[in-house]
């Protein structure tokens, strides 16, 4: 690793840029948060670290970001109905295969989680939405930890009943 940043040309450059592998000090650095991409089911290897230069950031980590906060805005949008819903969606297809989200920490994030996935697939609706919990001992401490199953589909909002 050099002394000098690769951005800046400054002499201190301490960090190492994840995807260039370039010297950057860190006046110039860009740091990614741990759970900056958490909804993601599979991140690329490109934004699995922490340390970029503002080049590699701009061109890869940026539109990445911008990008799943689309799919998260889309995914804040999508039509949930339960599985004891049947009478407003017997005439919707279930045509993907069901999608699965284990061990979350409430039954909001489930709900997103699923809404998520569905959002990445262009769906603008879940159907046979079945949310679990199970409890969680760990000595005297008790949680719950939700899991869920929804099946992706597109739902038309002129046909839906009101």
């Amino acid at each position: 690793m050099e002394n000098s940043c690769c951005a800046c040309f400054g002499k201190k450059a301490n960090l190492e840029c994840g995807i260039c592998k370039g010297s950057v000090c860190k006046k110039c650095a860009q740091f990614l948060e741990e759970d900056a991409f958490s909804f993601m089911t599979t991140r690329p290897h490109e934004l699995r670290f922490s340390v970029y230069c503002p080049q590699c950031y701009d061109a890869t980590v940026g539109p990445a970001l911008l990008e799943y906060k689309e799919t998260m805005q889309r995914a804040q949008e999508i039509l949930i109905f339960n599985k004891d819903q049947g009478k407003e969606t017997r005439l919707l297809s279930r045509k993907e295969p069901p999608v699965q989200v284990l061990e979350c920490d409430d039954r909001e994030e489930t709900l997103l989680r699923l809404a998520f996935v569905a959002a990445q697939g262009n769906f603008n609706g879940l159907i046979d939405v079945d949310l679990v919990s199970k409890k969680v001992r760990q000595g005297t401490y008790q949680t719950q930890k939700w899991s869920g199953t929804a099946v992706p589909t597109f739902i038309d909002p002129k046909r839906l009943n009101k």
